[in-house]
């Protein structure tokens, strides 16, 4: 198995969760959601994890100072998610394997997609495999923008989008598996003109097929990993999941 780095989005308040908490400490089922995707990645075999801390970064690194494989990356101002990443940037500086982005705020992330993105890296080592997944009703995401021939084009958010990609239902996950070498190209050319004026990773794929290089988007996330947490609502739903789930699907594949 190809050594493997994780980058781990981790700075944001969470302001619409109503708590002092960095976003990522607030408990889920009685555990900071971060520490899902933790689990998750410790369980998929990831060699070594990278948490992009920002808000109340002492709390995040005190909380998780029990996890030996995880070291911090320090995100001081917040101007987007391809901003973090760059604050990551340096743990990739040597690294030429796979490198997975993903979100602290996301416990419901599965080992197996995990590992099926990972496998679809190995098949070639592209510049980048976006992992997608199909939602009846994709308000508010991303839309995977294909060609004729089924081949990724682009992201396009919902606000961008036509009346045409809107009705698109694969969306985008904010999970990534870069080359790592490539993500630092695109990391390079990665602009802020944008309402905004943040950077965001999303961009990355896109700039990479300009680039010539080989961009994947596949479909193997599962429906319940587009659950997101941004307010105290979504959070009761992702616990009720979390709770009632089996264990083979909410235990051995989210702790």
């Amino acid at each position: 198995m190809f050594a493997c780095v994780a980058i781990v989005l981790a700075a944001g308040k969470g302001t619409r969760m109503k708590s002092d908490l960095p976003k990522v400490l607030v408990p889920v089922a009685g555990r900071p959601m971060v520490e899902y995707v933790l689990d998750a990645l410790d369980a998929a075999g990831i060699d070594r994890t990278v948490l992009v801390v920002g808000y109340r970064s002492d709390l995040v690194r005190e909380t998780l100072a029990h996890r030996k494989r995880v070291t911090f990356a320090e995100q001081a101002e917040q101007l987007g998610t391809g901003h973090a990443v760059m604050m990551a940037a340096g743990a990739l500086a040597d690294h030429d394997g796979a490198a997975l982005v993903v979100t602290g705020d996301s416990p419901m992330i599965q080992v197996s997609s995990i590992k099926k993105l990972l496998a679809e890296y190995d098949n070639g080592q592209p510049a980048c495999v976006l992992g997608t997944a199909f939602k009846d009703n994709p308000a508010g995401l991303g839309r995977i923008v294909r060609d004729a021939a089924g081949e990724f084009l682009g992201i396009v958010e919902q606000k961008d989008a036509t009346p045409e990609q809107q009705a698109i239902r694969e969306v985008n996950m904010s999970t990534y598996v870069f080359h790592a070498p490539d993500l630092l190209i695109a990391l390079k050319s990665l602009g802020n003109n944008n309402a905004q004026r943040e950077f965001y990773i999303t961009d990355c794929p896109a700039i990479l097929r300009g680039l010539g290089r080989e961009v994947r988007a596949r479909a193997v996330l599962q429906p319940v990993e587009s659950l997101s947490i941004n307010t105290p609502d979504e959070l009761k739903v992702v616990e009720r999941v979390i709770l009632d789930a089996p264990q083979s699907t909410a235990g051995s594949q989210t702790r």
